[in-house]
């Protein structure tokens, strides 16, 4: 006791000296220390840029030499002798680069050092934090570091804590990782998630002291041991998004205390094992996105303290053990996404405090059971995507808290009569059942819903009914057979979003509807019905998206359009807009996608982002459009789809489009495009992936140069087995977002799309996958050699270079495109030897060389010999298996002539655009171009189109056919 009456008398007159000497200047703070701080401060600059949302503030904007340093907002001392030991300022709105030698190294008394939550401008962390050796808590999360974490960091044995958290871009090396883990004995918290650390998970832990370690999405690698496991003092392990995670689950051993158990998407697999139920102290246990397979052991109900539990997206199968009964704790019950069948169990009743349940995308059966009507607390309850039947009761839309409900994709049948007033409930989502008869009338008693999905039913009875949602601000009503604008639109005043797409609506847009003053309204899609007449005038003026494709609307397109300031998506393609395009809209300022396709337009292409730089796809195929391609496309700076197709263009190939770094996709085909295909050297087309010229009268020689500069091509590291697709986003503001609208919403995207002719017949491919790569030059009057060049664009799946005047040999460099899956060279004047390079192309499904002049054997092995003698037809000078003709044998005329007019491709394939898919070997392919066919369709391409590829295929027909002339 005397000891600490000392201690506190000392401290005391330590402040009493401070006070009485502030006349004199005297501080606690070594001017060193001091002088280092200032030089910290004035290093960066201040920035709200970077937000910690209600707690960030300059902290070192109040830093000043009259003020003792140990006084400084963020700086604490040691009251003994003065010196700094503890620095924090996160959140304190520094911008600037870290300097490798920063006074900041200075301070070393640093026992806490806390930076979190600034923005260093992608600065590495310096190699001089090694020098901090007193270090016992360093938190540099949200920072903005990047660049690899230096060796010296593993110098800090003294720390007792580490957050390295959300630095995107931090990289730590294998030897790092394992020196940190060596020399940190006491280290009790690891956090490094989303760093990149793509080193084996260490099977050595040398700190028994070991608290939280959290290494989510750090590319770990190797096999999951029991080392977690045993650590004694372990409470929370986050090993989630590690996809190259591997291995069981191992034996557990009884831990009390695990409070958070999370290896969510790894590739972590095999059954749930039994011991799981000795983790008697778990608050969360996630699985999500795993491998698991089995069904789920009984011993989960032993989790009794758990309050999350998230096993959602395996291959759990078999019915939920009714143990599940006993978690009494738990708030959030996650099972989507597995393969679970029978009845949802009834002891799911016991779980009062239950907020959240997703039950969706499983095999459960039979009705819904009255187990929810007891849980009085939950907010949200998905059933959808199972095979639940029956009627939906009326307890399901009472209960008291419910704020989203989803029952889309089961085979309901019909929605009670009367319905009873809960007056919470925000979301009902009911699309995809077999819902039928009028709009259930008693849904007017949800006063609160806000999100109403309804589509995909069959509402056949009558919708001009009087009924009133006054919060209601998502509507969807797509594919539910109506035939009329439904009349109670009209009483609905806060609208948002309006779905009523894919329906037998015939006639015009009504007046009353287009005079709505819908004054929230951001999304309406009012595409794939009967629409008439003329497009009359709306009032949304904060509309974002207009989707009004396969219709018949008629007419010039009004004016109004472009007075909606707000629109980033109009898509009025398929209909029957003739006159010509305003220009007006190539100054709207949010425009992202324009697609004006199938329609009548006429005139000169629109003057586009003349005062805007924000369009992104462009598409005005098929139309009667003249002239030639606008300049101010070059203000097109973010531009990826530009298809001007089908039309009367006349003019040069427009070469400075090269300069659009994005662009990705050119479709200029069948127009009346002229001259050369010179290159600029400036950029000159670096992510081009889809290149269609084909159908016009370019002439001399192939750019050789041009393909030189197509990066994309040249170079695609996209992972085949996870295939994109080219969308735009569609943003929809909406005031409650839970789970239920994230996931509908976030469907909600404009995926870009290109026309082409299949079988004769025009079709409109839907999306454009960003692995594709495409070049049709086809039908045009280009000479000379085939460019060597060619054999750079290592990730090209289609070429088609027919039907034009080529000569000289075929390159045996073609040979190493090994991505190729189909080649037309028909209709040239080729000559020599196929070159026996070709036979390593393993993805080739489509070969076409006929109607040209080479000679000698037919190259045999790999995919040659799947091609079938219509890929060599009218080269009478070819011999060897497919065709009859022997080498080293001299047939008849006639026999060639026969030979020829039976075998020979007909017309070779020019794409009119792009097929988008996978690739044969993989997926059976439907990646390629469209034909148009000069005498009929040829064989394989019927097959290829309707998905058949047998091993053996039938002799073709025998019929005389002229020769080309």
């Amino acid at each position: 006791m005397e000891c600490l009456f000392f201690f506190y008398s000392f401290v005391f007159f330590v402040f009493l000296g401070r006070s009485f000497s502030s006349s004199s200047v005297h501080h606690l703070c070594s001017p060193t220390e001091a002088y280092a701080l200032l030089q910290f401060k004035q290093s960066f600059q201040i920035s709200n840029n970077f937000s910690c949302w209600d707690y960030d503030y300059p902290r070192t904007k109040s830093w000043n030499e009259s003020r003792d340093c140990c006084s400084w907002d963020g700086v604490t001392c040691d009251l003994l002798n003065g010196h700094v030991i503890g620095l924090d300022l996160s959140c304190s709105q520094l911008f600037g680069t870290f300097h490798p030698n920063s006074s900041l190294f200075q301070l070393h008394h640093l026992h806490t050092l806390n930076l979190a939550y600034n923005d260093f401008n992608h600065s590495s962390i310096p190699h001089n934090i090694g020098q901090l050796t007193n270090l016992r808590h360093l938190n540099l999360s949200w920072s903005h570091f990047s660049g690899k974490i230096p060796t010296e960091i593993s110098y800090l044995s003294n720390l007792v804590s580490l957050h390295l958290s959300y630095s995107y871009g931090l990289q730590l090396d294998e030897r790092t990782f394992e020196a940190m883990l060596h020399n940190f004995t006491n280290l009790e918290l690891l956090a490094l998630p989303l760093g990149d650390i793509s080193s084996p998970i260490p099977t050595n832990l040398s700190s028994s002291s070991l608290r939280y370690v959290d290494l989510q999405s750090t590319n770990l690698q190797g096999v999951l041991t029991e080392n977690f496991f045993l650590l004694p003092n372990l409470e929370t392990l986050k090993l989630g998004g590690n996809d190259l995670l591997k291995g069981v689950l191992p034996k557990i051993h009884p831990s009390n205390t695990l409070l958070e158990l999370d290896i969510s998407f790894t590739s972590i697999s095999g059954e749930l094992p039994d011991s799981i139920g000795t983790l008697s102290s778990l608050n969360i246990l996630n699985l999500q996105g795993c491998q698991f397979s089995g069904s789920i052991p009984d011993s989960i109900g032993n989790l009794t303290q758990i309050t999350e539990l998230i096993l959602s997206n395996n291959h759990f199968t078999g019915h939920i053990p009714d143990s599940i009964g006993n978690l009494t704790q738990i708030t959030e019950l996650i099972l989507s996404n597995n393969h679970f069948t029978g009845h949802i169990p009834s002891t799911i009743s016991k779980l009062k405090h239950l907020t959240n349940l997703y039950l969706s995308d499983n095999s459960f059966s039979g009705e819904i059971p009255d187990v929810f009507s007891n849980l009085k607390e939950l907010l949200v309850l998905d059933l959808s995507h199972n095979s639940l039947n029956g009627t939906i009761h009326s307890w399901v839309f009472s209960l008291p808290s419910l704020l989203g409900l989803s029952l889309h994709h089961n085979q309901f049948s019909r929605v009670v009569d009367e319905i009873k007033t809960n007056p919470t409930l925000v979301t009902l989502y009911l699309s995809h059942n077999q819902l039928n008869g009028p709009f259930p009338r008693s849904l007017v008693n949800l006063t609160s819903l806000a999100f109403l999905g309804f589509s995909s039913n069959n509402i056949t009875g009558d919708v001009a009914i009087n009924i009133t949602f006054p919060r209601l601000s998502a509507l969807f009503l797509s594919s539910c057979e109506l035939k009329d604008f439904p009349h109670f639109l009209r009483n609905l005043k806060t609208l948002q979003v309006l779905d009523i797409s894919n329906n037998k609506i015939h006639g015009r847009i009504p007046n009353w509807f287009s005079s709505m003053r819908w004054d929230s309204l951001e999304h309406l899609n009012v595409s794939h019905n009967f629409l008439t007449g003329h497009l009359g005038e709306f009032h949304y003026h904060n509309l974002k998206y207009l989707d009004l494709k396969f219709n018949f609307l008629q007419g010039p397109l009004p004016s109004f359009i472009c007075n909606l300031s707000s629109l980033n998506i109009l898509d009025i393609s398929r209909n029957n807009f003739s006159n010509s395009i305003p220009n007006c809209l190539g100054s709207m300022g949010k425009l992202t996608v324009l697609n004006l396709r199938r329609n009548n337009f006429s005139g000169s292409l629109p003057l586009l982002c003349t005062q805007s730089t924000s369009l992104t796809t462009i598409v005005l195929n098929s139309n009667q459009l003249e002239g030639s391609v606008p300049v101010s496309l070059l203000n097109c700076v973010g531009l990826k789809v530009l298809d001007l197709g089908n039309n009367a263009i006349n003019d040069a190939f427009p070469a400075w489009l090269g300069t659009l770094e994005d662009l990705q996709v050119l479709i200029l085909k069948s127009n009346k495009f002229h001259g050369p295909i010179s290159a600029r050297k400036k950029f000159c087309f670096p992510r081009l992936r889809i290149f269609d010229l084909s159908h016009n009268a370019f002439n001399g020689s192939l750019p050789a140069e041009v393909f030189r500069n197509f990066k994309a091509m040249i170079k695609n590291g996209t992972n085949k087995g996870d295939i994109t697709y080219m969308k735009t986003p569609v943003f929809i503001r909406h005031e409650i977002v839970r789970q239920i609208e994230i996931e509908i919403i976030s469907n909600e995207v404009y995926e870009d799309s290109v026309m082409l002719v299949i079988k004769g017949n025009d079709m409109d491919l839907e999306r454009i996958s960003t692995i594709d790569t495409a070049i049709d030059l086809s039908s045009n009057h280009f000479e000379g050699d085939i460019p060597k060049s060619l054999k750079d664009l290592s990730s090209l799946r289609l070429l088609n270079l027919s039907h034009n005047n080529l000569k000289g040999d075929i390159p045996m460099e073609l040979g190493q495109l090994n991505t190729l899956e189909a080649l037309d060279l028909s209709w040239n004047r080729l000559t020599g030897k196929i070159p026996q390079e070709l036979t390593t192309m393993n993805f080739l499904a489509i070969l076409n060389l006929s109607q040209n002049h080479l000679v000698g054997h037919i190259p045999q092995g790999s995919q040659f010999s799947t091609f079938e003698n219509d890929s060599y037809g009218g080269n009478l000078d070819l011999c060897g298996p497919p065709l009859s003709k022997q080498c080293g044998t001299s047939d008849s005329s006639l026999e060639s002539e026969k030979e020829e007019d039976e075998l020979y491709f007909f017309s070779g394939f020019t794409w009119e655009s792009v097929v988008i898919g996978y690739s044969f070997g993989l997926v059976v392919g439907t990646v390629m171009w469209s034909l148009m066919f000069n005498y009929r369709k040829p064989k394989w391409f019927v097959e290829f189109f309707d998905g058949i590829m047998p091993h053996k295929r039938r002799r073709p027909e025998k019929r005389r056919l002229r020769r080309r002339t």
